[in-house]
């Protein structure tokens, strides 16, 4: 049984071996930001001790690198006017190992839009916010600040579940105002994270996206999506799946460091060679490029991956938005210490004296002369292993509502 957090008074039930809360009671700080309310409490499995919930917003001055989690810290929320500190007498080595809490999400709607001129899609859709993977890096942790959460360890023990995304994604599949178009999956967080295996929401998005011919794009780490060959198959079959394998690094010390619970590179590497055996389109995304820590790792990653049968590479390099930027420092402190200032100053030569340029343009790639170099060892190392840089373009054509699909108003 996996710890949940529960908010009492909550209707709580069983469903495959998780017990998901149900917030029931919301607040707004000062800014409007939504986030849980109070009461919220661990539920623990029975014959299981209670012990201190490890992943409260707290920041901490002497943190300690739990093991299977990228980040050792809970930076403060943006959005909150308190923090809190620990007391002088804490001994961080009595903290308990973080444990992970599956929360029920209540959102009316799965597709989201955005108009951003440097990313490949429009519409996307998350099962899951907050990711289990724990990669210190990942852009998307401040976005569990909108919760009421913090961008560190609460963005890896705090996960929430989109139980009926499947159903969501029909009903807005079958509504008159949709266009059909390629959905990214994710555009945010894992969709194939670990509890994934448990729950299956991604596999019934898929399902749906199957039956509809509607065409998906996905970005992962993990080897489960092999999982949904079939699916991914079917869908291959219309021009209307592409799955991109995010790989970092050859080196699994490394990558167990920088990506805890993600899959293995082998894994990763395993999963682009049974997609495409399976006549399913897969490339790879060495994302991000880590200034000093992996660049030197480009050509081998890109080799190994033709090896393995992709057909296109792309690559992002490093950027730190938000509290991304101490808890990435604290991970360098904890593993690199004596790399940590020259990687830190790489990545600000890069992104114009800071850790993070939001600029489009200029957010995915840096600028300068350390940017014009990572991008043409990039070039030639993905010229030599024979990759392109796209993916092919995936079709809309086939397109269809199933006999029965419920027709929306399209208000």
């Amino acid at each position: 049984m996996v710890d949940v957090a529960v908010a009492k008074p909550a209707f709580v039930y069983p469903l495959s071996s998780v017990i998901f809360p149900c917030f029931v009671k919301t607040g707004a700080n000062q800014s409007g930001q939504r986030r849980p309310g109070p009461g919220t409490r661990p539920y623990h499995a029975p014959g299981r001790a209670e012990s201190p919930d490890p992943a409260s917003s707290t920041h901490n001055t002497n943190p300690k690198q739990s093991r299977g989690r990228g980040a050792a810290i809970n930076p403060t929320n943006r959005f909150e006017s308190l923090s809190l500190e620990r007391d002088e007498n804490w001994n961080p080595e009595e903290d308990p190992a973080p444990k992970t809490q599956f929360l029920r999400d209540l959102s009316q709607s799965i597709i989201t839009y955005n108009n951003s001129p440097d990313i490949p899609f429009t519409a996307s859709l998350n099962p899951y916010r907050g990711c289990e993977h724990g990669c210190a890096y990942c852009y998307a942790r401040p976005f569990h600040e909108y919760l009421g959460f913090s961008a560190g360890l609460d963005f890896e023990t705090r996960i929430m579940v989109k139980e009926n995304a499947g159903e969501l994604l029909r009903k807005e599949l079958s509504a008159r105002n949709w266009k059909p178009q390629m959905l990214a999956l994710s555009g945010v967080t894992d969709p194939y994270q670990p509890i994934e295996r448990r729950l299956q929401i991604t596999r019934r998005c898929l399902a749906v996206l199957a039956e509809f011919r509607n065409p998906v794009g996905i970005v992962t780490k993990n080897h489960l999506v092999t999982r949904d060959i079939d699916l991914l198959r079917e869908l291959a079959a219309h021009d209307a799946a592409a799955v991109n394998l995010s790989i970092t690094s050859l080196d699994a010390g490394f990558a167990r460091q920088l990506e805890p619970r993600a899959s293995a590179p082998r894994q990763r590497l395993a999963a682009v060679e049974a997609l495409a055996k399976a006549g399913v389109p897969v490339g790879i995304l060495m994302a991000p490029v880590i200034p000093v820590l992996n660049e030197h790792e480009i050509p081998a990653v890109l080799k190994a991956a033709k090896d393995a049968g992709a057909q296109w590479a792309g690559m992002v390099v490093l950027r730190l938005p938000y509290a991304v930027g101490p808890i990435f420092e604290q991970w360098l402190e904890a593993h690199f210490p004596e790399k940590k200032e020259k990687v830190l100053n790489r990545v600000r030569a890069l992104r114009g004296g800071k850790l993070n340029d939001p600029r489009f343009g200029r957010r995915m790639t840096g600028e300068g002369i350390f940017a014009e170099q990572i991008s043409r060892m990039f070039e030639v190392a993905r010229r030599k292993a024979g990759l392109p840089e796209d993916r092919p373009e995936l079709s809309s054509r086939a397109f269809r509502k199933p006999e029965g699909a419920q027709l929306g108003l399209g208000l």
